[in-house]
């Protein structure tokens, strides 16, 4: 499994012999540099020109866009629904996917702004990767991250939606999270590869490069 990140709240996923993903792809006003991705599935956490655009996203079979259970070419997902509690009006629901790869499972949070009670996370299962919010705006704050952390207890931490050099809709940089995890700077890397059914016991929070 290799997973990539690409800015804001976009990474792709891919492993041999199964679909490829790619997650909330932005549109190219984030200051990101544009992505141009293939991905057989495509899913979008709520509808937002930064978390929905599909323009640069080539063979697409599937978009998952609503809550439910999907089995499609090798990976099991669920979305889950929550709600964006600094919105006015809560009609536009906020989808958390789960994807399970057989032996391995991340959990994408989407633009999750508040912790969950304890018997909902509990229902997501063990997850072994998270990609979390931890900027704020309409997403997680640090330290709320953080408690989201310590509740699920992934093996691994992949911080997303932070405050960028290339783009600041997320008024938080990276460095107020880190030392809510009791860490400093952390080299990023290029990407993430693990293989499926490796031991990620202790938490570890794994920062990525954004720059393709």
């Amino acid at each position: 499994m290799e997973i990539t990140w690409y800015g804001h709240s976009c990474f792709r996923m891919v492993e041999r012999g199964v679909a490829s993903i790619v997650t909330d792809p932005f549109d190219d006003n984030t200051g990101y540099e544009p992505i141009r991705l293939k991905a057989d599935i495509v899913t979008i956490s709520h509808q937002a020109p930064s978390h929905s655009s599909l323009d640069n996203i080539k063979g697409v079979d599937h978009i998952l866009e609503r809550p439910g259970e999907y089995e499609i070419g090798g990976v099991f997902i669920t979305g889950v629904a929550t709600y964006n509690l600094q919105k006015e009006e809560l009609t536009q629901p906020n989808i958390i996917f789960i994807y399970d790869f057989g032996l391995l499972t991340v959990c994408h949070l989407g633009d999750l702004d508040y912790v969950p009670e304890q018997s909902q996370i509990e229902a997501f299962g063990p997850i072994d990767v998270l990609l979390i919010p931890v900027g704020g705006g309409n997403a997680l704050l640090p330290g709320q991250a953080a408690e989201v952390i310590s509740l699920i207890e992934p093996g691994v931490v992949i911080p997303m939606h932070y405050r960028t050099p290339a783009c600041n809709r997320a008024p938080e940089p990276l460095d107020k999270f880190l030392k809510e995890m009791g860490l400093q700077d952390l080299e990023p890397a290029e990407s993430f590869k693990v293989s499926s059914g490796s031991s990620l016991n202790e938490t570890q929070v794994v920062v990525l490069r954004y720059e393709h």
